[in-house]
């Protein structure tokens, strides 16, 4: 176990998630394989001490693991496969993306270099691995030891995060960051609207309403949608909505029906053959094999 795997180690004693000194940053442990599932990442960085994942978008596959980190724009629905083992865990430090630290920092950086060229005019994809670099690593450690006591979590903490997000900025495929934080881009206007989609998937979220919120034409905003996500509209809303309501059955144990209704479906009939669909089990059969022991204290939606 290398240094980073061991710092890890000591941060995540818990099987799943695990919080440390800092908000927004977090740790993650998983003692088993997992086959493929399906989720919704959330919006940040995530770096691998331990072990390795797979996702799954469409036909591409993003591997992340020690030598690999991921980054995330925007949240994605995908396929995750875990591969870990008990003696073998994998363990993860996830970082949160700021928009104020990424604005903060791409200013400092507008002295010396032109933001807009590293954003680049290409297509974004909300979802890219990179190579973790020995600068990359360095600052990871030193963000890790900083964890371990919260006088120095508080004293260092910020600015590492900051650090960080600074490093993986300068790193390959980083263009999508630049995009994000660009309020004229159709990434940032794609996350806009998905930050509508997470605060009100509850509601009626018709595409040219959604559209219209992001001064984009209803083509012109499904194309860059379907870009940035590798989902319609209607497809990501609906598997925004299945994430949640299976959130509501694992976490809160409640009623099907109840689930249901609180993430917006009207029928009871509609969203158990379209949770089966997704999930690959009628949501009672889910739970049950969710409940079966060991039960993990894991977060569905951010694996």
């Amino acid at each position: 176990m290398d240094k980073t795997a061991k710092l890890m180690a000591g941060l995540a004693g818990d099987e799943g998630w695990n919080s440390t000194e800092l908000s927004g940053v977090r740790m993650f442990k998983a003692s088993k394989y997992k086959g493929r599932e399906a989720l919704c990442y959330n919006q940040g960085i995530i770096i691998v001490g331990q072990g390795e994942k797979r996702v799954f978008i469409g036909d591409t596959v993003h591997e992340y693991n020690p030598e690999n980190y991921l980054v995330l724009s925007v949240p994605i629905p995908a396929e995750c496969e875990t591969f870990a083992t008990k003696d073998i865990p994998l363990l993860a430090l996830t970082v949160d993306i700021e928009i104020g630290m990424l604005n903060r920092i791409i200013n400092q950086m507008d002295e010396h270099v032109d933001h807009t060229m590293l954003a680049g005019n290409e297509r974004h994809h909300g979802l890219y691995t990179a190579q973790v670099t020995p600068v990359i690593k360095d600052v990871v450690i030193r963000l890790l030891q900083s964890l371990q006591s919260p006088l120095e979590a508080s004293v260092l903490g910020a600015g590492l995060v900051s650090e960080l997000l600074f490093r993986i900025m300068c790193g390959e495929n980083a263009a999508s960051l630049y995009a994000l934080a660009m309020k004229n881009t159709n990434l940032a206007r794609i996350d806009k609207a998905l930050k509508r989609i997470h605060s009100s998937y509850k509601e009626a979220l018709p595409v040219d309403s959604l559209a219209s919120l992001v001064n984009m034409s209803p083509s012109s905003f499904h194309r860059s949608f379907q870009d940035v996500t590798s989902s319609s509209p209607i497809q990501y809303i609906k598997k925004i909505r299945l994430n949640k309501a299976r959130d509501l059955l694992l976490d809160q144990s409640v009623r099907v029906g109840e689930a249901a209704s609180y993430v917006g479906y009207e029928s009871v009939a509609q969203f158990s053959r379209e949770f089966k669909r997704y999930f690959g089990s009628s949501p009672s059969e889910y739970i049950k094999k969710s409940h079966s022991p060991p039960a993990d204290k894991t977060d569905p939606v951010l694996h």
